[in-house]
This record gives structure tokens, C-alpha cells and sequence, in this order.
């Protein structure tokens, strides 16, 4: 089916690109379809009394349409024929080559064997969330992103940890079975810890880290999937500290472990957004997307 539709795609674009270049064929091709409506137009205006002459008229139009535009694919088929692969064959490779996220120090065959685990954790028990971390950890931890943010470009801790809701029952009831299922892989898997490190967000916290600038959230009030408590951040955990220095390859693995388990979860990671990369970051974006526009955002 896709290979239908991009057959379709480029043989009109092919069209396209002949009417562009050749200005004495466009003209000619619009004056027959002008004439063409102009005859329907009296067709339709003589619809009862000359039924048959309007289907002659009609036919003899298109006929001489379809005439020239042969003549004309026919007298320039090898510019055709150069124009259409360079069309075609871009995202034919684009199509035959996905673009993923890749970062190094990444082994990609350890998630095709976690994928079987959290789809068999999203199918059976429900999991419990696990017991909180002492505040003083996100303390310490927005101390130190202050401390190294404006020094390690690298740093992608979100801003305001220590004040951030973690309640766990403030999130989406399926959404917090998904993290959870990926916390658990990420632990009994592959050795890494997770930490919530804020789920629910208030629209007036939202507005405050909004006026912070774009490299804090580019989202206003009501914009954000934590309102709707579809969204999360999430920290690796390790020997009493949060970890986020992309810099560094265990961090930087942690991380592209945690996005790509999300995918196999059916969520969103921020990680693979183009422009501002939320590395912490997972979220249900079709839901939030309904949600958000239940409350006229």
C-alpha cells in the first residue's frame, strides 16, 4: 500500500515538475482545460434538451487533452525518465534505512531481548511503584545541576527537581504500568536503577518553568503532558546520586536503554525529539494529545 501511494506521489509530481519546465506545455495543457470547463459549464446549461451532445463535447475535450499531454510525455520521455528516479529513489533509501537514535557505546541487540520482558510485565501483575528516595537526593541533585549546567553542556537534568510532584497516583493508572514495566526491566535486565523524578505538574509550575526560557520547557500552561499526568521524568540512580551527564558512557547508555524500552512500551521518549532532546523524559502522546484538547489546549 505505501508503495502504491508513493507511485502515486511521483508520477503526479513527475507531471508536476513537466508543467514547470516547459511553459508552452502548461499553457497549452490550461487552455484545454479551460475550454474544457467552458464546454461543461454549457453542458450542464443545456444538461436536459442536449444530453448527448454534452457527452460528445465532453468526450472530444479530454480526447484532445489526453492527446497532447501524450505528445508532449512522448517528445520529452528522456528528461522523464531522468527526472522520475531522482524523485523516486531518496525516499525509497529513506524508507530502506529508518533513521534512529544512536549513541555510542549503545548495544542495540540487549533491547530486542528486554522486549519479550516488558510486554510480558505490561500483561500480567500490576506492579507496584518503588519506595521514595529521601528529598535530601533531589536536593542534593538541584544543587549540583546548578553547580554544573552553565560549566557541562552535557547535563540534561530538568530544572526545579527538589519542589517536583512524585506521586505516583497522580499519574495515568496504564501510563504508570508502562514506567514501571521499563524501571523493572532496567534493573533486572540491565542493572540500572530508575528514579521518578516528577510525574504530575501543576499549570502554575508549568508557567514558572516556561518563563525560565526555551531550554527549560518550550511548553506553557495546559501545553505540557504532565498535566494530564501523562508524562514523566526519570532519573538513573546509583550510589546515593542522580545521573545525568551524557558525557559519561554508562550514563549515556543507561539513557538510550530507557528511550528505546520505552518505544517497545508504546510511549513517547524525549530523547528522539529533533529539536530540544529530553533525555529523562517519556510520555503517552496520543492520550495527552486527546486530553489536551478536552481542555481547549
Amino acid at each position: 500500500m505505501i508503495a502504491l501511494w508513493m507511485a502515486v506521489f511521483f508520477t503526479v509530481a513527475a507531471l508536476g515538475a513537466w508543467l514547470v519546465m516547459f511553459p508552452a506545455a502548461r499553457d497549452g495543457v490550461w487552455a484545454d482545460a479551460d475550454r474544457l470547463r467552458a464546454r461543461m459549464r454549457a453542458v450542464v446549461a443545456r444538461w436536459q434538451s442536449r444530453a448527448g451532445a454534452r457527452a460528445a463535447d465532453g468526450s472530444c475535450a479530454l480526447g484532445a487533452v489526453t492527446a497532447r499531454v501524450g505528445r508532449s510525455l512522448r517528445r520529452h520521455r528522456w528528461l522523464l525518465a531522468g527526472i522520475v528516479p531522482v524523485l523516486i529513489v531518496p525516499p525509497l533509501l529513506i524508507l530502506q534505512a529508518r533513521q534512529q537514535v544512536v549513541l555510542d557505546g549503545f548495544d542495540d541487540h540487549a533491547v530486542v531481548a528486554a522486549d519479550d520482558h516488558v510486554i510480558a510485565l505490561l500483561r500480567g501483575e500490576r506492579l507496584a511503584p518503588p519506595p521514595d528516595l529521601p528529598p535530601a537526593v533531589f536536593v542534593a541533585a538541584e544543587a549540583e545541576w546548578r553547580r554544573t549546567t552553565a560549566a557541562i553542556s552535557t547535563v540534561v537534568a530538568p530544572a526545579a527537581i527538589a519542589s517536583a510532584d512524585r506521586r505516583w497516583e497522580r499519574i495515568d493508572p496504564d501510563f504508570r504500568q508502562r514506567v514501571l514495566a521499563i524501571f523493572r526491566v532496567m534493573r533486572e535486565q540491565h542493572g540500572y536503577e530508575m528514579v521518578l523524578v516528577e510525574g504530575y505538574r501543576s499549570p502554575g509550575r508549568q508557567a514558572a518553568l516556561a518563563r525560565q526560557g526555551g531550554s527549560v520547557t518550550r511548553a506553557g500552561a495546559g501545553q505540557s503532558c504532565h498535566q494530564y499526568g501523562v508524562a514523566v521524568d526519570a532519573a538513573l540512580y546509583r550510589d546515593g546520586r542522580l545521573h545525568w551527564d551524557m558525557g559519561d558512557a554508562w550514563t549515556r547508555r543507561g539513557y538510550a536503554l530507557y528511550g528505546e524500552l520505552a518505544v517497545q512500551a508504546g510511549l513517547e521518549w524525549g530523547g528522539s525529539w529533533r529539536n530540544l532532546k529530553d533525555y529523562v523524559h517519556l510520555e503517552m502522546k496520543a492520550r495527552c494529545r486527546h486530553a489536551r484538547r478536552a481542555a481547549g489546549h
